[in-house]
């Protein structure tokens, strides 16, 4: 299979999420929602369940206006929007974490909007990393438990999360290889590899896995294009392809990311503990380098720049979800540590409403402007 063959694979399962849970479900498959951003998929996918990605859509907000303010992130507000118009219609249930004030809304908004698909909380410790902030979590993922097999009728057993934690590992190992590739083949567009990314949530993470690897070897025989302008991309979401776009346009690679739909996801392993349970708990307490995780040194800062040196970044884009809290206060630290490091960074802000990016153009191309006067890695 040639590598444009495969690329397109991804794109249309990225393109187009409602068909792929038409399939799940047309097959007899009973279809979990995960929303952002570290919802325990391991214990849906043991289960024998279909964890789907619920991250929003690209779309003007309108019904969900009626529960948020207008202000609060429109990746939550269009989660809602899209349960209320019926797009997940057939879904057993979403389960919604705690991480961040918007996302602890939605969930209570959930349960009045959309009153026919159930909705699971699972609720995070702040300290994640002692021995009380695992046990905390592990109590969390134990409601997660109980409230699906109350749901579905489907039962948990240790043993089969066990054997999905193996299929999720295996998936972040191929993940983070690819990751490494990219940063080196810069034929594969700037949309081209979110779809790599984003197609992760709609399909079951064997039938991920088996394509990433095809992607892997069709990259490790095709001439890798060089001489573009290499960047690093940082923030909660970054997949509208009309704003990817013109990365390409003015000749940008993403090296590189820090975005917590992409490679964030895929950072931890799960492999320390005697049960599967105790494996997924250490898993969320050992993750590290997110805005949405408690960071009291704010070691995430450090660890950007350091990526940004390692693949040679020469510039850092910040996208921005407007009203993003956790991102918003991180960014006066990672703009700092950019000038410290002589390395240039820029902000672009997006949401879930947006149909018109030429500020971000601008800025962009501002950006090639600055860089294009030095020499290509």
């Amino acid at each position: 299979m040639n590598l444009k063959v495969i690329l397109d694979e991804f794109s249309k399962v990225a393109q187009n999420p409602k068909q792929q849970l038409d399939n799940y479900l047309g097959a007899g498959k009973k279809v979990i929602l995960v929303a952002p951003v570290y919802t325990p998929e391991e214990i849906v996918h043991s289960m024998d369940l279909v964890p789907m990605g619920a991250w929003g859509a690209d779309m003007q907000l309108q019904e969900a206006k009626t529960y948020f303010p207008t202000f609060i992130c429109s990746i939550v507000q269009s989660i809602l929007e899209l349960g209320i118009k019926g797009s997940y219609k057939g879904v057993s249930a979403i389960i919604i974490p705690s991480l961040c004030d918007s996302l602890k809304t939605l969930g209570q908004n959930w349960k009045y909007a959309v009153p026919d698909i159930p909705f699971i909380p699972m609720t995070y410790p702040q300290n994640r990393k002692p021995d009380f902030g695992i046990a905390f979590t592990k109590a969390g993922y134990q409601r997660v438990i109980d409230d699906l097999e109350k749901v579905t009728g489907e039962t948990f057993s240790d043993e089969k999360l066990i054997a999905s934690l193996a299929v999720y590992n295996e998936h972040n190992q191929v993940m983070r290889e690819l990751a490494e590739l990219l940063a080196v083949h810069g034929e594969v567009s700037a949309v081209q590899r979110s779809d790599i990314f984003k197609s992760a949530y709609f399909m079951r993470k064997e039938e991920h896995t088996l394509l990433v690897k095809k992607l892997i070897a069709a990259l490790k025989e095709n001439e890798p294009k060089k001489g573009r302008i290499r960047v690093l991309t940082s923030g909660i979401l970054a997949d509208n392809p009309d704003f990817l776009s013109y990365l390409d346009v003015y000749n940008m690679q993403i090296v590189a990311d820090d975005v917590a739909a992409e490679s964030r996801q895929y950072q931890q392993d799960a492999v320390d503990g005697e049960t599967g349970l105790d494996r997924l708990a250490k898993k969320f307490a050992d993750m590290n380098n997110c805005s949405v995780l408690y960071d009291a040194k704010k070691e995430r800062i450090a660890t950007i720049v350091s990526k940004a040196k390692a693949t040679k970044a020469q510039a850092v884009i910040v996208i921005l979800t407007k009203f993003c809290d956790p991102e918003e206060f991180d960014y006066p630290l990672i703009k700092k540590a950019c000038e410290e490091a002589n390395i240039l960074s820029t902000l672009i802000e997006v949401d879930r409403q947006m149909v018109n990016y030429e500020q971000a153009r601008t800025i962009l191309e501002t950006v090639q402007t600055i860089l294009s006067k030095q020499s290509p890695q």
